[in-house]
């Protein structure tokens, strides 16, 4: 039986700390809601910030709810365009990463750490996990079919009873393999 879920490619954004969005918007801020992203609980919002680096600038739309620390994520591109170090890493993983300035309507932010190339993974329910063979933290291969097809290898496995099933890449990697958003893969361990 074949283990497939679907695809997604992940642009640039950034999630921000409470303590962030209102330096950056307003004392007592709160974010719009724009549309939800397919993680329960998770939505795109309206507002957007300029990040910027030692070498260039890009906006990024704002992503909710609000963390515990501010992240930025961006593509090996993106990193190369503001000037930073490119550091792939988990989500969540910051320490010993780069930091940049952030911009907002109201105010600035000079972030010390944060910017990020999120590594590629994989969400799951705790019972699709099951089903998968698979637990959070596993290490798996998923392959694309089609005319670019390929092989990602290093795929981590996030379980959870919050997660929806969906393997997230970034744009850069969408693109090599020739997705499209719900596409769908299959792990091969």
């Amino acid at each position: 039986m074949k283990k497939e879920l679907p695809i997604a490619m992940s642009n640039k954004h950034i999630h921000l700390s409470q303590e962030h969005l209102e330096i950056l918007f307003g004392k007592g801020y709160e974010l719009t809601k724009k549309k939800d992203l397919s993680q329960p609980g998770q939505f795109a919002a309206e507002e957007r910030v300029e990040i910027v680096g030692t070498r260039g600038s890009l906006k990024v739309r704002v992503l909710g709810p609000v963390r515990k620390a501010t992240q930025v994520e961006v593509s090996v591109t993106d990193a190369f365009t503001l000037g930073v170090r490119s550091e792939i890493r988990n989500s969540g993983d910051i320490e010993g990463t780069p930091g940049l300035k952030i911009v907002g309507p109201e105010g600035e932010v000079e972030l010390d750490k944060g910017v990020i190339v999120a590594a590629r993974h994989i969400h799951m329910y705790t019972d699709e996990a099951k089903e998968f063979g698979v637990k959070d933290g596993d290490i798996v291969k998923v392959k694309v079919d089609g005319f670019r097809g390929l092989t990602f290898d290093n795929v981590l496995v996030r379980v959870g009873e919050g997660h929806k099933l969906e393997m997230h890449v970034d744009m850069e990697e969408g693109n090599a393999a020739g997705i499209k958003n719900g596409d769908l893969v299959e792990i091969i361990k």
